[in-house]
């Protein structure tokens, strides 16, 4: 896919005036696209083209059903696309087949769905029940939950298309206009939604997609027309966003970092089939490159190594490569500064005393792409650098403890309250636990949930892993305000 221009503001394609930049597939290093940024003025402009389209059009004041049929067909066209966002999530993002199949496209096409249904049944409106002043004046009144109007969705280059449709379908479902911005690391993904978006005639200003750097996030954060701000990313990014959106006391939602802990509990059973493929994904997984992945393996002392030698026998079994190659396993990282960072990492915590296990340098016969080896390390302490910061790459730790209460204590001591997950043969032991730790989504024995598709189950983090909530109920109301109206009987 080429794109013919580089900024879909209110309706129109228009070339950036900022400076190039190049989209590199991250695989080969290769340039696949060249594209203009925006500048802060072709920012503002996009923002007055979706605060227009939320003050003026009939949008927010479509009826449920309405609504929902022109989500329907910005789906239909999603589905028509597949390929192309397919193809985008091999060269732009880096995804294997697997990722690109289950982790980025397909959830996203199945979640623009449910959203663009679920538009169609939206609560707006509920009585409040007869009420008596202390005057004794007899009232009624109802609670309006109305959209929030113009929201500015920052979206990171791990999961592009996933994530843009978690604040798409919500935002859009509940009559908000938005203004896109993605990672320059991964801007096509965006155009190509702002491409369905055309195709689907959904109303001009409706969704507006600017590529650009730190000015641009900037003028979205702070400009006061922006009613809210969704943003994914890192926590350090994240305090900027909050501190940004203050000036004009905008709401924000924030999802942003994790050091989720995987809980090994003495009872596990390590020959379930999904136990070694769950604890190798929790830190392979899009090499690394997930802030819910449970980069903290916590094993009781007496299985320690066991669980140690089950996972370097099986990590040279993960296939590095190109992931246009079916049979890959693991693709890269999305640029050099990335794998510079992991490989600064892995320094330090050789250097704090952990022993690297498995891996811990980059993989011979790659010499073009950002790969790195999927990486272990043993004889790792809690208070490491290793085990505490996010690291977002292919870097597993394993620390040992000796009893539930300090493997609950271990997982709470990190800034971070993510994700998480409990191995145990007793559900209501790992039902336990799970209940203890301060994370905002956990699996037992494997489950289907944390960063799994599931758009009506809220996903979102405790502590400095972000504020509010996204998918579900819970999230559609993240993008909706509150009013009540109330007036004299009689």
């Amino acid at each position: 896919m080429s794109t013919q221009h580089d900024l879909f503001i209110a309706g129109r394609w228009i070339d950036g005036s900022g400076p190039e930049l190049p989209v590199i597939n991250p695989s080969t290093e290769e340039v696949i696209d060249t594209l203009s940024e925006g500048d802060v003025a072709q920012c503002r402009s996009a923002i007055r083209a979706a605060r227009s389209a939320f003050d003026e059009s009939p949008w927010p004041r479509l009826s449920p059903k309405d609504r929902s049929r022109m989500l329907l067909r910005f789906h239909e066209v999603m589905e028509k696309r597949r390929a192309d966002l397919m193809k985008l999530a091999f060269t732009e993002i880096g995804s294997t087949l697997a990722m690109a199949e289950g982790g980025q496209v397909g959830p996203a096409i199945d979640q623009m769905g449910y959203w663009a249904e679920r538009a169609s049944r939206l609560d707006s409106v509920q009585a409040l029940p007869p009420m008596t002043t202390p005057m004794g004046i007899l009232g009624q009144g109802a609670i309006l939950r109305e959209p929030m109007g113009v929201v500015a969705a920052i979206t990171p280059y791990n999961f592009p298309i996933l994530l843009a449709i978690w604040k798409l379908g919500p935002a859009l479902a509940t009559g908000n206009t938005v203004v896109l911005k993605p990672s320059p690391f991964t801007p096509l993904s965006a155009l190509l939604l702002a491409e369905i978006a055309e195709e689907s005639e959904l109303p001009p200003g409706v969704l507006n997609v600017v590529i650009g750097g730190v000015e641009v996030g900037r003028t979205l954060t702070t400009d006061p027309a922006v009613d809210l701000v969704t943003f994914t990313g890192s926590d350090a990014v994240g305090r900027q966003v909050m501190a940004q959106a203050a000036t004009t006391l905008k709401k924000v939602l924030l999802e942003l970092g994790g050091k989720s802990a995987n809980i090994v509990l003495e009872d596990a059973d390590l020959d379930h089939p999904m136990f070694v493929p769950s604890a190798l994904g929790g830190f392979i997984t899009h090499c690394g490159q997930a802030c819910a992945a449970t980069t903290r393996i916590l094993v009781h002392r007496s299985i320690h190594d066991q669980v140690a030698e089950r996972l370097k026998t099986a990590l040279p079994f993960v296939k590095l490569g190109n992931p246009i190659d079916p049979q890959v396993v693991m693709g890269p990282l999305i640029r050099e500064e990335a794998r510079a960072r992991v490989e600064r990492y892995v320094r330090l915590g050789v250097e704090e005393g952990a022993r690297v296990l498995y891996g811990g340098a980059r993989p011979r016969g790659l010499e073009r792409g950002f790969f790195f080896e999927p990486t272990l390390f043993v004889d790792v302490a809690n208070r490491m650098k290793i085990a505490q910061d996010e690291i977002f790459g292919p870097v597993g730790v394993m620390i040992p403890f000796e009893s539930d209460a300090e493997a609950v204590r271990l997982a709470n001591d990190s800034r971070y309250g993510l994700g998480g997950a409990v191995w145990s043969r007793n559900s209501a032991r790992a039902y336990s636990v799970a209940q203890q730790l301060r994370t905002g989504s956990i699996t037992i024995n494997g489950g289907h949930a944390g960063m799994s598709p599931i758009p009506y189950a809220p996903f979102g983090g405790y502590k400095q892993s972000g504020l509010g909530r996204e998918n579900g109920d819970q999230g559609l109301d993240e993008f909706r305000q509150t009013k009540t109206v109330s007036w004299p009987v009689g």
